[in-house]
């Protein structure tokens, strides 16, 4: 650093200060490294007020940019079929609660299975088995048989005690 005359410093400092170049481009600029050029800018008292005045200038166009893009931000208009989906999901949710609600302290195997779908998995012969990894107490459906055929409906009505 002692080898840079005074006036190149000068020119340093002025270029970091005033024209607000950055470190690297004064490097390029003077032909020197970016650890002179940092050396020379920090050793001027100017280097806390000019450190403070860019942070603050930085929140303020980070505030900018913020409220600009909450102006501008096109957000995604939910979609009829969106709806419809939503729509059915709280169908099946008020059906289940009425469903819990009305048969305290007991519901049908498959409701169980259906509402624990992550422990069961279909067997070859398409029968619902629990997992066998999981320990379970005793009341649990350890599996559920889906071939009864019930003339007017789908199994899902039909209670099954098959453990």
């Amino acid at each position: 650093m002692s080898r840079l005359s005074g006036e190149i410093k000068d020119k340093i400092k002025e270029a970091y200060f005033s024209q607000g170049k950055n470190q690297k481009q004064i490097a390029e600029e003077f032909n020197v490294k970016q650890g002179t050029v940092s050396k020379i800018v920090n050793a001027d008292s100017r280097i806390t007020n000019f450190k403070k005045k860019k942070h603050e200038q930085s929140l303020e166009n980070a505030k900018a940019y913020q409220k600009e893009y909450w102006e501008t931000y096109n957000r995604p208009k939910k979609s009829n079929t969106d709806r419809e989906e939503y729509e059915k999901l709280q169908a099946q949710h008020a059906k289940d609660v009425y469903k819990l609600s009305t048969q305290p302290g007991y519901i049908s195997d498959y409701d169980f299975a259906k509402w624990n779908l992550g422990v069961y998995h279909t067997n070859k012969n398409g029968n619902l088995v629990l997992n066998k990894e999981l320990k379970v107490r005793y009341d649990v459906p350890k599996s559920i048989n889906m071939n009864i055929k019930v003339p007017t409906q789908k199994y899902k009505n039909k209670y099954c005690y098959s453990r």
